[in-house]
């Protein structure tokens, strides 16, 4: 497994990760009309601007993308960036590919600048981000209108 910047190359194939990851992961947590929004919002072109506007990797088995994820900054912020984009195929997951990914983001030089990183988990995700060290943000435990944890981190 190697782990390297996105290029607009890979954006087909890393938008495909994030279609497989909600479909198979995230349905059960959510019902069908949001997970067709989730992988709207994170198509081919969503990527390519996203990794426009941060810092987005790949993690490859060979030439195969398998995980994605990206760190930028929170609004503009030169002390507090975001991470967003994380996925990992479902048959990938539970071989510490996504520890390998936040430790990854978090060497990176948005996260490196920052004094906190927030990233918005997922209900599916919420409980990997918390044993990473991520904490509820201004301690609200209740996902915002039902679907997304804000969490984060202070260096």
């Amino acid at each position: 497994m190697t782990i390297r910047r996105f290029t607009e190359a890979d954006a087909e194939a890393a938008a495909q990760v994030v279609a497989e990851t909600v479909e198979i992961s995230n349905s059960r947590d959510y019902p069908p009309e949001y997970i067709a929004a989730l992988k709207q919002s994170h198509n081919a072109e969503v990527l390519k601007q996203r990794a426009k506007e941060g810092h987005m990797y790949v993690i490859c088995d060979g030439e195969k993308i398998v995980g994605t994820g990206t760190i930028a900054p929170f609004w503009g912020s030169e002390t507090e960036s975001i991470l967003l984009t994380i996925f990992v195929l479902p048959e990938y997951q539970g071989r510490g590919l996504g520890r390998l990914l936040i430790e990854t983001l978090e060497q990176d030089e948005y996260a490196k600048r920052a004094d906190r990183i927030e990233i918005p988990a997922s209900l599916t995700a919420v409980n990997f981000y918390r044993h990473l060290g991520y904490d509820y943000k201004n301690g609200v435990t209740e996902p915002e209108d039902g679907l997304l944890y804000r969490l984060e981190k202070f260096r």
